[in-house]
């Protein structure tokens, strides 16, 4: 099962919850059940076509999941999955 931490600026999609644990062997199957479970988060962090938004960085275990398996990183029995919208400003 995997801890899914979500930061400030997105628990307000998921019901306040600060770590969810979510099911899933890949990145993908965890983002499909937390759809499932939070669908207004979901457009925070995919696009319509189901892709990776641009500015959000999904760390698993410590590595940004593009340079791994994208959203195919497989995940083990106790990964913790990191969500990091990046900040813009000036």
């Amino acid at each position: 099962m995997a801890r899914v931490r979500l930061p400030s600026a997105l628990r307000t999609y998921a019901a306040g919850e600060r770590e969810l644990a979510i099911e899933g062997a890949t990145l993908r199957e965890v983002l499909d059940a937390l759809r499932d479970r939070s669908p207004a988060l979901e457009r925070r962090l995919r696009d319509e076509s189901g892709a990776l938004r641009r500015y959000v960085n999904f760390y698993v275990d410590g590595d940004e999941c593009r340079t791994l398996r994208g959203p195919d990183t497989p995940l083990g029995a106790d990964t913790e999955i990191m969500i990091i919208p990046s900040v813009a400003g000036g």
